[in-house]
């Protein structure tokens, strides 16, 4: 069985967690299915926005338990969480920030630890409004470590993520919408999420890169914010698609191109 599924249509790449026996739980193999995904979606210019979701209106259940306590796989975690650079555990996730396309996740019934940190790493979060949430790491005497001190920064404020992080308290999107973890309550998640990526498929591809690159660093390296904005504009004007979208702010059947910045 796929454990990640991919489809492409129209531009919208939709990624789907696969493993709905287990509540989608994260394998060490799903793990490396994501991000085998999320590099063959990078190098698929065609592709200007991505979403990401659960088999059986499930988002994620957290981390596949039996796999983290089975002794087989004792030396590669270890190996894994010594290594330099990231660990699969972060680059799984991570990965999904790194890419030149808008990523929306789309959630329902469960997003509870690793399921958490996967959607932290999308750029917009769009929850069903009883989708239940937790930062569940700690009731299992762990730390997030699949890079969300970095996904998690700026999206809520310290003393909550320290509060969610150290409770692992179960919350429901409701309370998640009004903190700021979630960026829109819906009752079709997914039809809203492919709402919004139709939206920005309304937009250059190119730009969509550089809005999401140049926005990344005001939050994460905002002493090359302002550089990158100057760079990025250079490199949008000197590009076609730009050109493009001026035409077709007066002619809607205008076509972009694929994108051709990373």
């Amino acid at each position: 069985m796929t454990l990640v599924k991919f489809e492409k249509n129209n531009g919208i790449a939709t990624v789907t967690l696969n493993r709905p026996e287990k509540r989608n739980a994260m394998s060490f193999a799903l793990l490396k299915d994501l991000v085998r995904t999320a590099n063959l979606i990078k190098k698929d210019r065609s592709i200007r926005c991505v979403i990401l979701t659960g088999e059986a209106q499930v988002f994620s259940a957290g981390i596949d338990l039996s796999d983290l306590n089975n002794p087989k796989n004792t030396a590669y975690a270890a190996w894994e969480l010594i290594k330099p650079g990231q660990s699969l555990f972060q680059k799984a996730f991570l990965i999904w920030q790194e890419l030149p396309v808008p990523v929306i996740a789309a959630m329902e019934g469960f997003c509870f630890g690793a399921g958490m940190q996967l959607a932290l790493a999308a750029d917009v979060r769009i929850a069903h409004p009883k989708t239940q949430m937790s930062i569940m790491e700690s009731r299992w005497g762990l730390v997030p470590d699949m890079g969300l001190s970095r996904s998690l920064k700026g999206v809520i404020g310290l003393d909550l993520a320290k509060e969610l992080t150290l409770t692992a308290r179960i919350f429901d999107a409701g309370y998640a919408k009004e903190i700021g973890l979630v960026t829109h309550l819906d009752e079709s998640p997914l039809s809203r999420a492919q709402a919004l990526a139709e939206e920005m498929l309304s937009r250059s591809p190119d730009a969509l890169a550089a809005a999401k690159r140049v926005l990344d660093a005001m939050e994460h390296d905002p002493a090359k914010s302002l550089r990158l904005e100057k760079i990025w504009q250079l490199k949008l004007l000197l590009g076609k698609n730009s050109k493009l979208a001026r035409k077709k702010d007066k002619n809607p059947e205008v076509q972009f191109l694929p994108r051709q910045y990373q």
